[in-house]
């Protein structure tokens, strides 16, 4: 077996770019997750990233052009020259130091032969220096902004559920009628003094009443699969109907109702929590509850959520409770007990 290399020289040392096919790697490279006697580097795997990874490869754009580190095994009559690598090919070729997760996706999919994949190769790696490379890699990525990944899906011309809420919120920033004119931060950047939620946290909440699965989603619009209405969704069937419009509608008409009923808190982002994660967290969570109720009285309309509002205030006061973070921290449990608040 011959493998085309280019090397590449750094402090560390030399190691080599390759190319090599997918299914090669699954079955001739082995992945050693550390265990209680100290062996190996590898992190224990998450089945929930693997499943998510083999469904992506659905897409007919997938795409890993990342490249997998593989620590190369010494083999008696393998070699180094003229640009490549020869070796016998029968033989276990290495160990995956990063990238597991990928090849057992890919594993897992029905598509593992339509791919090639990026290959690091380093050869004659002692177990410290496996580790080292793995925890230097690991350690070292710093997460894109959520906020940034989803104003990217606008630069997409299908339709998905990642690309309506981005929309959304892009609208809900730059309507002069909406009570959020402004006030979002968008790509995370906090462009007004009264800017108090990011759009990834807009987006973040505002999805899961789109899609329970937005990804599939993506996939199924590209290969031109019919979407499933779910009942359990607020905004699902206005999604699949293309009523993006109904959707801010509400949205629209729920911010109003906040606003004008909180008028002190809602001005004083600094003092008051309505505005901010926690408050929009708990709205969202409360909204598939609100929406029910003036779906039976046919009235989504603001004044229909100008009286929700009023009920909910009352409900404060009888409590002695203020919307601030004194009253309500900012973390999930406090979403949840003050979305329960506003549902009354």
């Amino acid at each position: 077996m011959k493998i085309d290399l280019i090397e590449v020289n750094q402090p560390i040392g030399t190691f080599y770019m390759a190319c090599l096919p997918a299914r090669f790697i699954a079955d001739s490279c082995d992945i050693v997750r550390r265990d209680a006697t100290g062996k190996g580097v590898q992190r224990v795997l998450v089945q929930k990233r693997v499943n998510e990874i083999a469904a992506y490869t659905e897409d007919p754009d997938a795409t890993f052009p990342t490249s997998i580190i593989i620590a190369v095994y010494s083999q008696p009559e393998a070699s180094l020259r003229d640009g490549a690598y020869h070796c016998s090919g029968k033989a276990k070729f290495g160990e995956i130091i990063d990238g597991q997760h990928r090849i057992e996706g890919l594993k897992r999919s029905n598509r593992i032969d339509d791919f090639q994949m990026p290959v690091i190769l380093m050869f004659d790696l002692v177990e410290e220096e496996k580790a080292y490379v793995f925890s230097i890699i690991n350690s070292k990525q710093r997460p894109v902004q959520k906020s940034l990944i989803y104003d990217l899906f606008n630069l997409t011309e299908k339709r998905s559920p990642q690309k309506t809420c981005h929309e959304i919120a892009r609208l809900t920033n730059s309507d002069e009628q909406s009570p959020y004119f402004k006030r979002l931060k968008m790509l995370g950047k906090k462009e007004d003094e009264n800017a108090s939620l990011s759009q990834g946290s807009f987006v973040k909440y505002l999805l899961p009443l789109v899609s329970k699965k937005p990804d599939q989603d993506l996939i199924d619009i590209k290969l031109g699969k019919p979407l499933e209405d779910d009942p359990a969704l607020t905004f699902r069937y206005y999604f699949i109907k293309n009523e993006d419009q109904s959707i801010y509608k509400i949205l629209l008409n729920l911010f109003k109702a906040v606003a004008s009923t909180f008028e002190l808190e809602w001005k004083n982002p600094d003092r008051f929590i309505l505005s901010k994660t926690t408050g929009y967290g708990a709205l969202m969570r409360a909204l598939p509850v609100l929406i029910a109720k003036g779906s039976n009285e046919h009235n989504l309309s603001e004044k229909f959520f100008n009286t929700r509002m009023d009920e909910f205030k009352q409900r404060l006061h009888a409590s002695k409770l203020a919307l601030t973070s004194s009253d309500f921290p900012s973390n999930e449990h406090q979403q949840a007990r003050l979305a329960e608040f506003i549902i009354g």
